[in-house]
């Protein structure tokens, strides 16, 4: 599954470590707006038009057979590659406008003085909506940390923004149906607010790299002013072509792999390897999940790929949680701020959750 690594975090801009980028000087007038309203009106007709284009392009164009393994592969490659890049182009654009709310000074500000439990709740609600990756880990822990913010509040914040991300959700909404769209974020909701209590409980502050605790609160930078919807929607363009373009290989990366899956694993074999009887394939996903590291556009479409082979709901929900919350890189990341001690925590209480979330939904569904 190589083609799913990637060496940086695709969200690698947004952190606090880089550099400002200049507030767009112009406005949309009218005839943009309009504009906007057609392209995605335009949008809307062509992914409704995604599954028999492939079909035609497939069968009817490249005269392939259908049922042929190389026939299946292509069609759900045709089919998913621009429906997986037409989804996140619009959620992306939403994200960029949604960003331009919500600055790292601010949500450190929302958690501030916030109990824990409580905190927990609030932070792991607030990491869904605010468009911070793993890579933003070490600059959003130095300033919550510094602001008196409880660390396993912290954690809890740290621990959701990437795992249930906008972008995860409506790409499973998209590809897999509301149902496990709702399961993968109420379970990773869970998993958030449990893990970092725990943490909490657990008074592992002397585990925090010791220049971290040395460093003052300081104010961070906020706009200067409130920006029109004209400058939110020049936002969310300017989001789409920074963030899209810097992914969009992983992502059809991640779609061949799908591919191949359904082309030629042969039905069934996903259930052996992956299936509900088999009790040590939860933690056998979860393992090959951590060395792992994709963006969550990348990883849906193998998801679903294992689904449709027959691969158990559990097992691939705990296959990509641990993608997303427990790759090798994002340690590699954490242990800028955190000692290893504290990392071992980390990974073993969210790791637990995962497992646990995996056995569950094998159990019952």
């Amino acid at each position: 599954m190589e083609p799913l690594k990637m060496a940086t975090c695709p969200c690698a801009q947004d952190s606090e470590t880089q550099p400002q980028k200049q507030k767009p000087s112009f406005r949309l007038g009218p005839l943009q707006m309009v504009l906007a309203a057609a392209g995605l009106v335009l949008w809307y007709g062509l992914y409704r038009q995604l599954g028999p284009f492939s079909e035609y392009l497939t069968y009817s164009l490249l005269g392939l057979e259908r049922g042929s393994h190389l026939g299946e592969a292509l069609s759900f490659f045709l089919y998913d590659t621009p429906k997986v890049l037409m989804l996140l182009t619009i959620v992306v654009f939403a994200v960029g406008i949604i960003r331009s709310f919500f600055t790292p000074e601010r949500a450190r500000k929302l958690l501030q003085g916030r109990k824990e439990f409580v905190g927990n709740i609030f932070a792991a609600m607030l990491g869904v909506v605010t468009p911070f990756c793993s890579c933003s880990a070490p600059p959003l822990f130095i300033g919550f940390v510094t602001a008196g913010i409880p660390l396993g509040v912290t954690l809890s914040f740290l621990i959701a923004a990437p795992l249930i991300n906008e972008i995860a959700l409506v790409l499973l909404f998209g590809l897999l149906g509301w149902k496990i769209a709702l399961l993968y974020m109420v379970t990773g909701l869970a998993i958030a607010i449990v893990a970092g209590w725990i943490i909490g409980r657990l008074h592992l502050e002397h585990f925090i790299e010791d220049w971290v605790r040395t460093i003052l609160a300081g104010g961070g930078q906020e706009a200067t002013g409130p920006m029109s919807w004209s400058a939110r929607i020049v936002h969310g363009w300017e989001a789409v072509r920074d963030i899209v373009g810097r992914i969009w290989p992983y992502v059809v990366g991640g779609i061949a792999v799908g591919a191949a899956i359904h082309g030629y694993v042969p039905e069934g074999m996903m259930a052996r390897i992956m299936g509900e009887d088999a009790w040590w394939s939860v933690p056998a996903a979860v393992l090959i999940g951590i060395p792992m590291y994709a963006s969550a556009a990348g990883v849906v479409p193998v998801i679903q790929a294992l689904l449709g082979k027959g691969a158990a709901l559990g097992t691939v929900l705990a296959f990509m949680m641990s993608v997303v919350a427990l790759s090798f890189p994002e340690m590699v990341i954490l242990r800028k701020v955190l000692k290893p001690q504290l990392i071992a925590v980390f990974v073993g209480v969210v790791g637990s959750g995962i497992l646990l979330v995996g056995y569950l939904f094998n159990l019952v569904i």
